[in-house]
């Protein structure tokens, strides 16, 4: 019987063996160090979060980092929530006020914002009931402002109505909103066409600065009224996805001081939220390069220069809050180190586990075939000493040298056996013993054949 799983066992196919294990290594090493792209979900579309992801995204590719940004632009903030919702995107900017995902874990704060809404000295509005019935300007809003603004004068039972400028609220209780371009703040104080200003912006940008700017130039004394909301913990726990902002005393000038003092408002913040899915060691190297990059992406845009982390006390806290963090973004804040393992863990074990089960197989195989072998070295043994039988019996000529034929392919097997593997002296002693006695034997019978 010939093994037809020889081949396995030449030198040749165990080179070529381990020449595809360590083409496989590479591969897998290959694999390993290939950047994780990750498609985010940008918008608005006329805001700064765009550009700040663009910077990002730019910055994360010229480092040769190992995430790398797949933009997918949207309009409105509800849109890139969604898209992070339904699957979509991995990250996405969102405003939780606006759309909270159910899968979405917050990784940093791109820009906090607040309601400002500012007077001049010489007719300040010092309160919200103090609104009723007042013109307030509003400069380019979207519609998560107006929701938000909408919210919080409903709070104190007032209504918001949209009419065109230089109207008069049709209710007592009535804030008449009135549409006035950036740069015509100030002309707006003048003509008496609004009362108070009001904004959605982070206090300390250059547009909050500008806008403030435009309302203390038209103040009597220089002075600006700010309206406060003093009761921001019932107001959070009743709209509990905005937030407590402080505006600091001075934020705007020192000289007067503007505002003299804390001014406690509420807002909301665009956030850069995760899929809850996301492993903790991508999550982490994406939130550990939004600061590291941070100065490469200010070369782009100022927007840079908010990105914040989350406040939280504890851990337990952060990822219990109404937005909670995801827990890579809490590694990276609390500075827990991923290493190789705890990156490529399972990676690591599949690859371990699959060439532990090759080395199995090859060592059954190995195993299995020497038995055969050793079973076909019996074989050529059994088989001669027959062949001696029957050639001492031998009387025709063509029978002998059928059996001569077979004598010398069994020979050829024990040379291609001995070839392949190095046998033991004593079995190829046998082996050679037998074959010359076979043969000896065969040469007898040729003489006496011939002789009659």
């Amino acid at each position: 019987m010939r093994t037809g799983l020889a081949w396995l066992l030449r030198k040749e196919t165990l080179l070529l063996a381990a020449a595809i294990a360590l083409a496989a290594g590479a591969g897998a090493a290959w694999y390993l160090l290939q950047a994780t792209v990750l498609t985010i979900a940008v918008a608005p579309r006329d805001g700064t979060e765009p550009e700040l992801i663009k910077a990002y995204a730019d910055a994360l590719e010229a480092g040769g980092e190992g995430v790398r940004l797949r933009i997918l632009p949207f309009d409105d903030v509800r849109e890139s929530a969604a898209a992070l919702q339904d699957g979509r995107a991995d990250l996405a900017v969102v405003r939780p006020d606006v759309l909270l995902p159910t899968n979405g874990l917050t990784l940093a704060i791109l820009r906090d914002q607040a309601m400002v809404i500012a007077s001049p000295d010489q007719a300040p509005v010092k309160g919200f009931p103090k609104l009723a019935g007042k013109r307030l300007g509003i400069a380019a809003h979207r519609d998560a402002d107006l929701s938000l603004l909408r919210n919080i004068l409903g709070y104190y039972g007032l209504a918001l109505e949209m009419a065109e400028a230089g109207g008069a609220a049709s209710r007592e209780r009535a804030v008449h909103l009135v549409p006035v371009n950036q740069e015509a703040v100030a002309a707006a104080f003048r003509e008496r066409r609004i009362d108070a200003f009001v904004s959605i912006i982070a206090p300390s940008a250059p547009k909050a600065l500008a806008l403030v700017g435009a309302v203390r130039s038209v103040a009597r004394n220089g002075r600006v009224e700010f309206v406060a909301v003093e009761d921001d913990g019932a107001v959070i726990e009743r709209f509990p996805r905005l937030q407590s902002v402080t505006v600091p005393g001075g934020l705007f000038g020192g000289d007067p001081k503007l505002p003299a003092d804390d001014v406690k408002t509420v807002g909301a913040s665009y956030r850069l939220m995760a899929r809850a899915s996301l492993s903790r060691v991508v999550a982490a190297d994406v939130t550990q390069q939004l600061f590291e990059k941070r100065t490469a992406a200010a070369r782009a845009t100022d927007a840079a220069e908010y990105v914040q982390a989350p406040a939280y006390d504890t851990t337990a806290a952060a990822t219990s809050a109404r937005i909670p963090i995801h827990p890579g973004a809490i590694d990276y804040y609390e500075r827990e180190q991923h290493g190789l393992v705890d990156r490529y863990g399972d990676t690591l074990y599949l690859l371990g586990a699959l060439a532990g089960g090759l080395v199995s197989v090859l060592a059954w195989i190995r195993q299995r075939l020497a038995g055969l072998r050793r079973e076909r070295i019996d074989e050529i043994v059994d088989r001669l000493i027959e062949v001696i039988g029957l050639a001492r019996a031998a009387r025709d000529p063509a029978q002998i040298e059928a059996l001569t034929a077979e004598v010398d392919a069994l020979a050829a097997d024990a040379v291609r056996f001995a070839r392949a593997r190095e046998p033991d002296a004593r079995t190829m002693s046998a082996v050679s013993i037998a074959i010359e006695t076979a043969r000896s034997t065969l040469a007898d019978g040729r003489r006496g054949a011939a002789g009659r």
